[in-house]
């Protein structure tokens, strides 16, 4: 076989080796973190420098950029976290995945005598054994997976030294030390090193080949610096795959690690080639060797990560700037996109995302129901489109809350947690429902608009009366369900009393408008059947505050409390019920 073909064979076999220990490493670390790095990453990144050393410490421990950052574009497109929280654990991810490159230094090591117990060889044939009997005898399965991380690292050291051992015979090789040469133009040498990591898709694999080259003598600073800034670059490539199907802040989370990485390349040229010309660092041809190169590739992500750090508002704006938002489309946005199915292996977090959504469900009820009382007094096309997108909204929320929480209860909560899931099992039809009538209200005042016809002036009082009503409800109950308020949400049973006595009222008053031909027959039944849409709004508001109360209350029989509450006039309820006949007078 050639000499060249075989060479390149060995130097890819390598890379493989390398690649696929380095993910064996991860792989083993997260399993024997459990989910613990996700909970961290979600609960400790209220401040930029928190998330900054927290994205440093995790990556040291997980060894890829990419991997976190793509466990933060998650976090931030299930809106558990937002983009300035995830700038600061990206800056920080970028300086704790040079950690390999000292890792593989070790494969460099060797010795004589006593010293060859410490070769790399010698610690790498040790790992390989002890991590082989720890996976093949382990009985637990953090033992299995602490065998997998010493395996793993067997295979990248082994990787490693078939990479070097392949290049090794180039030191003497013209042609590529011409190449070499070629190098010490900065942006051929960038670009080189963009491709090395775009392909590779590693950030610590593209380094460890640089690492494998430099044993041949033939790099210098001048040609690795800019190698080391264009493969921060190109490690972006997977980060940008990784948010295709995101949200904008998603998809804005993604840009950010290629823009820090375009930045720091950036200030790593304004910084030393500057200095460089007017020779206070003198540097440039010295020949780089494995342990300089780790060197070189973590003071630079070090020094240009922590400059970054104070400005992460200015780099949230420029994500902004370039993925912009229209005010209509954050308007209305939906955030049932936070029930992400690996959130399951944690319980806590899952539940924490569920009941944001669930109070994502009820305010968007809420938004349902004011804009039908809206589009009585002042109907559009615009308005009606927003209140048939909300009632769509809500019957997906349903559908996906719903079989979230039935999964969450399966993959184990607390008992706690198992009644509010419970509880809100129960409410998602009815905060459903709730859409459904504000739909057919917007779908009647559509109606009275095409055939332009007006409520008489006592008729749209009466309406907006009832409207206000049915309206300061839903209000009471989506605050009172998401804080568990048993006092507050029973205001909604005299508000549901109120509603039915209004109604009967409006009733009476409309008869005699038609005797007295002030009123249309017609109009009669579209009032008729809008009061009966409010009566229906609040009844689902009373389900829901009966299901609270009854989660309360001991040895709870619902007749028996609605009897004693409101049919035998309770001083508190009787109270209630004569402060909203006021507030609420027809």
């Amino acid at each position: 076989m050639n000499s060249t073909v075989s060479m390149v064979l060995s130097l890819l076999t390598g890379v493989a080796l390398f690649i696929f220990g380095m993910g064996s490493m991860s792989d083993g670390l997260k399993k024997v973190a459990g989910n613990k790095m996700e909970m961290i990453l979600y609960r400790l990144t209220n401040s930029p420098w928190k998330g900054f050393l927290l994205g440093a410490a995790v990556t040291c421990v997980i060894q890829s950029s990419s991997a976190t950052t793509v466990m933060v574009v998650g976090f931030v497109n299930s809106g558990m976290m937002k983009v300035t929280q995830a700038i600061g654990v990206i800056l920080g991810a970028n300086i704790g995945t040079s950690i390999t490159g000292w890792i593989v230094c070790m494969s460099f090591l060797d010795g004589a005598g006593w010293a060859s117990y410490f070769s790399s060889s010698t610690i790498t044939a040790v790992m390989a054994v002890i991590g082989m009997c720890m996976h093949m005898f382990g009985k637990r399965d953090s033992i299995k997976a602490f065998g997998n991380i010493l395996l793993g690292f067997a295979v990248l050291m082994t990787g490693m030294s078939m990479m070097s051992g392949s290049v090794a015979p180039l030191k003497e090789n013209p042609q590529f030390i011409s190449m070499m040469q070629t190098l010490s133009n900065p942006l051929i040498s960038l670009l080189f090193g963009i491709l090395a990591a775009g392909v590779l898709q590693s950030s610590s694999a593209a380094v460890g080949v640089v690492q494998s080259l430099s044993v041949t003598g033939a790099l210098t600073f001048e040609s690795s610096f800019p190698l080391i800034m264009g493969i921060g670059i190109g490690a972006s490539f997977p980060v940008m795959l990784a948010a295709i199907g995101a949200n904008k802040d998603g998809v804005r989370t993604a840009l950010v690690y290629l823009l820090a990485s375009i930045i720091s390349a950036v200030l790593g040229c304004a910084l030393f080639y500057p200095l460089e010309m007017t020779h206070v660092f003198s540097f440039n041809r010295m020949i780089m060797d494995p342990f300089s190169i780790a060197a070189v590739n973590t003071i630079f992500r070090a020094v240009t990560m922590t400059l970054m750090l104070p400005f992460t508002k200015a780099i949230k704006k420029l994500t902004f700037v370039l993925v912009p938002s229209k005010p209509e489309e954050e308007e209305d946005l939906d955030d049932f996109d936070k029930l992400e199915s690996r959130l399951l292996a944690n319980p806590d977090l899952a539940y924490s995302a569920a009941m944001d959504v669930m109070d994502g469900m009820g305010r968007k009820a809420r938004k349902a129901v004011i804009r039908s009382v809206n589009l009585i007094n002042d109907f559009s096309n615009e308005g009606y489109r927003k209140i048939c997108d909300l009632e769509q909204s809500l019957n997906k929320y349903e559908e996906k809350l719903g079989k979230y929480l039935v999964k969450l209860t399966a993959a184990g909560v607390t008992y706690r947690e198992s009644q509010n899931i419970s509880k809100s099992l129960q409410a998602i039809a009815d905060f459903e429902a709730i859409g459904d009538y504000s739909l057919t209200i917007a779908d009647q005042t559509k109606a009275m608009k095409e055939k332009k016809e007006k409520f008489s002036l006592e008729a749209l009082d009466e309406l907006n009366v009832i409207a206000a009503a049915a309206e300061e409800a839903v209000t009471v109950t989506v605050n009172s369900f998401m804080n568990n308020d048993t006092t507050e949400i029973k205001r909604v049973f005299a508000l549901s009393q109120l509603v039915s006595l209004s109604a009967s009222q409006i009733k009476k008053r409309h008869m005699a408008r038609l005797k007295a031909g002030t009123c249309s027959m017609e109009l009669g039944f579209v009032q008729a059947d809008i009061i009966s849409c409010y009566q229906r709004i609040v009844d689902h508001c009373a389900a829901i505050a009966l299901d609270i109360v009854k989660e309360a209350e001991k040895d709870f029989s619902i007749h028996r409390y609605l009897r004693q509450y409101t049919t035998e006039m309770q001083p508190d309820y009787a109270k209630m019920l004569q402060h909203y006949e006021t507030k609420y007078s027809i």
